[in-house]
């Protein structure tokens, strides 16, 4: 593909990116790995220039009345950047997924086949007040070979626009190519729709925030997208299940921050489920400060407790410490109310019954299913996990946990013996 010159600073960014990802072809893993390092050691130099910036766009949110739910995304702590940096150094040290070889899952008569895989391309990533999100990508993009182009958008410019700055700083030192890492702002007047419709250099875009933003960009796309995905997650609470297990799997899976992704925001119960262990279970979640919710039949035999859920919120993610609980005959019903209405990419059953796991696993329509275990969803991994960006429920480029995998592409190989 020829490149022109462009006195348009999207398309000019744009084209840089994709020269620079032919570039990291000619790098090694080792180069790369630096380059990530160099990336970690930027950040945690500059902790304090970060969390400056940080605290203009908290005052700025707060005076423009920004929903608070964003305000808590934008917020940087030192123990945010840190686990930034830990995941930046995680990603360093593994092993590097491109090239990798592996056996076709076909044959074809005298010749040999294998598969391998490379790099995506240039990836855009468009993001909603998690400022640290960029640097995290920018590590995945950098460890498959591809280059990234950050767009943010929300409240987090001054973050966005430091982090940026240390990132594309460290990637000069280390030697990498100019345009591996581009940002983008509104404030330059480059929209959301000019970047995610340049499909001739884009190989894939990524947003991620709050449903509407990721509802925008995949309708005003032309490039292909990687939908993310977070809230309205869904459990079934089978009725001979003790209490201690399902506090533990809904507490639990709230407590992944600073995003919620995989947050159980709406359970399902039995008719025969005991009302006093139910009672015990609203007092749990109130003392930790959930709101609760439920449909017309709960909410009219626990006044004291539930306020009765709009018809529309079985559909929507609350994002928030919100919980609402319905009633359904059975796992059957509560199954198809799931497929209906959950998010689907993560939903959840507890039980004792093994038939019922069976049934649930094999009949829940959602990219992740969790079976007596909570479902939260950790970007930072304990000792030997692998590491994930986010969640993806589409059917199509990738579905499930967002891991470096995600970030290659399939070569097919077709080796021939010269015979015809």
């Amino acid at each position: 593909m020829t490149l022109e010159s462009s006195p348009n600073l999207l398309l000019t960014s744009v084209q840089r990116a994709y020269n620079a990802y032919l570039a990291l072809e000619t790098t090694d893993s080792h180069d790369r790995s630096q380059g990530i390092k160099a990336m970690a050691k930027g950040l945690s130099q500059r902790f304090d220039a970060i969390l400056e910036a940080n605290t203009l766009d908290l005052e700025m949110s707060r005076e423009m009345a920004v929903p608070e739910i964003l305000i808590e995304w934008l917020k940087l702590t030192p123990e945010r950047l840190s686990n930034t940096v830990k995941i930046l150094d995680y990603l360093a040290d593994l092993p590097d997924p491109i090239q990798q070889v592996f056996n076709a899952p076909y044959r074809i008569s005298t010749a040999g086949t294998y598969c391998q895989l490379m790099p995506l391309g240039v990836i855009a990533l468009v993001y909603e007040t998690f400022p640290e999100l960029g640097a995290i990508t920018a590590g995945f993009c950098l460890k498959t070979g591809n280059s990234l182009i950050l767009r943010g958008c929300g409240s987090s410019t001054h973050s966005n626009q430091v982090i940026a700055e240390i990132l594309q700083e460290a990637l000069k030192e280390a030697q990498l190519p100019i345009g591996c890492l581009e940002v983008l702002s509104g404030e330059q007047g480059s929209s959301i729709q000019d970047l995610v419709t340049q499909h001739q250099y884009l190989s894939l875009v990524i947003p991620y925030g709050r449903p509407s933003l990721v509802d925008q960009v995949t309708q005003l796309a032309t490039a292909p997208v990687l939908k993310s995905a977070m809230g309205n997650c869904y459990l079934y609470w089978s009725p001979t299940v003790d209490l201690d297990m399902v506090r533990w799997v809904i507490l639990d899976s709230h407590a992944s921050e600073p995003d919620p992704v995989n947050a159980i925001e709406k359970v399902l119960i039995s008719p025969s489920q005991n009302p006093s262990i139910l009672v015990r279970l609203f007092n749990v979640l109130r003392e930790k400060g959930f709101q609760l919710r439920g449909d017309a039949e709960l909410s009219a035999e626990f006044p004291d407790y539930l306020i009765a859920a709009k018809s529309s919120e079985w559909s929507t993610p609350y994002l928030d410490r919100i919980i609402a609980f319905k009633v359904v005959n059975d796992l059957s019903e509560g199954i198809t109310w799931m497929n209906q209405y959950s998010s689907g990419h993560a939903d959840c059953l507890v039980t004792d019954s093994y038939p019922e796991s069976r049934h649930f696993a094999n009949e829940v329509d959602s990219a992740l299913v969790y079976i007596n275990t909570s479902p939260r969803f950790d970007r930072y991994p304990k000792h030997g996990e692998s590491l994930f960006l986010g969640v993806s429920n589409q059917k199509g480029h990738h579905r499930g946990l967002i891991s470096l995998e995600t970030f290659t592409t399939l070569k097919q190989v077709v080796q021939g013996n010269g015979k015809f």
